[in-house]
């Protein structure tokens, strides 16, 4: 017996696919976008590990960051370059950078 069954995908059955199988994490994030100035502090990006580089950042919170962090600032472009990042994607990545100096 054959059957043909029809299935339906919509808009947002695709982007829930697409977040969930596709996610980056974090760690992977900064990796690939962030790394290269933060490990340096090149253009004034606060360098990994350096808790008064963060301090300020950190009074702002994981919002305001992530808002700084879309717009992009000084030498970071918006994003800072994971044009593809969804919003939780870069607040893991902040997180990750964030985790050692908190």
């Amino acid at each position: 017996m054959n059957r043909v069954t029809a299935l339906t995908v919509t808009g947002a059955m695709l982007a829930l696919f697409a977040q969930g199988s596709f996610a980056q994490s974090g760690e992977e994030i900064v990796a690939k976008h962030c790394q290269a100035c933060h490990d340096a502090g090149l253009g004034g990006a606060p360098a990994l590990g350096d808790k008064a580089a963060w301090a300020p950042r950190l009074e702002k919170g994981v919002d305001g960051m992530l808002a700084t962090v879309m717009s992009g600032k000084g030498s970071m472009p918006p994003k800072g370059t994971c044009m593809s990042c969804s919003e939780d994607e870069l607040r893991a990545a902040i997180d990750h950078m964030t985790a050692g100096v908190r």
